[in-house]
């Protein structure tokens, strides 16, 4: 059984059991695409997280930015493979969590193949704006690490159906990665 809000973007589901046939879980075909073509895909697919509760909790993606690789110097990557990036050195479709400021978790999809290090940031979903809001709002922290989306029975990304023309710009708080990374239009969003 699936629930709706009145606005129809969020919805909860009872049980994981109820609902097995419902879902249409992201294969890992998806996630192993060029990171410029899988970040803007990401905008209206829904975000699925089972809560504490046992309940799964659904957002549709509103916001993300695109981070291509050891070029980028907006990229984690661009300073080679630490423990903290190792993930992004794997094939696309794992997620990669770090914290900021000592108090917001960052979620980031991996996108490619093997040794091309690229990620998703996800920005936003429909009524949370903010990548730390995001997190903190579906509880997601450190243990996310390397969790697989297509495997997963704890968080996973499912097709909505809709589709949504996007807006793009510049990428938000990366200054310093200079002036050409600071400003290609890696933010996808509506």
């Amino acid at each position: 059984m699936t629930r709706y809000s009145e606005n129809g973007w969020n919805m909860r589901r009872k049980s994981l059991t109820e609902t097995k046939q419902d879902f249409r879980k992201l294969p890992q075909e998806f996630y192993t695409r060029d990171v410029l073509d899988v970040a803007p895909d990401l905008i209206g697919k829904n975000l699925i997280v089972r809560m504490n509760d046992n309940t799964c909790r659904s957002f549709l993606l509103t916001e993300v930015e695109a981070y291509r690789g050891e070029d980028d110097k907006a990229c984690h990557a661009s300073k080679g493979r630490t423990e903290r990036t190792s993930v992004m050195f794997g094939n696309g479709g794992h997620l990669y969590v770090y914290l900021i400021y000592g108090m917001y978790w960052m979620l980031n999809i991996v996108t490619g193949g093997k040794d091309n290090p690229q990620a998703v940031l996800i920005r936003g979903a429909q009524g949370i704006n903010g990548p730390g809001k995001l997190t903190r709002e579906l509880g997601i922290d450190k243990s996310f690490y390397g969790e697989n989306l297509v495997t997963s029975n704890r968080i996973w990304l499912e097709d909505s159906g809709q589709r949504f023309n996007y807006k793009t710009g510049p990428r938000i708080g990366i200054d310093y990665a200079g002036e050409y990374w600071k400003s290609v239009p890696w933010r996808f969003y509506i």
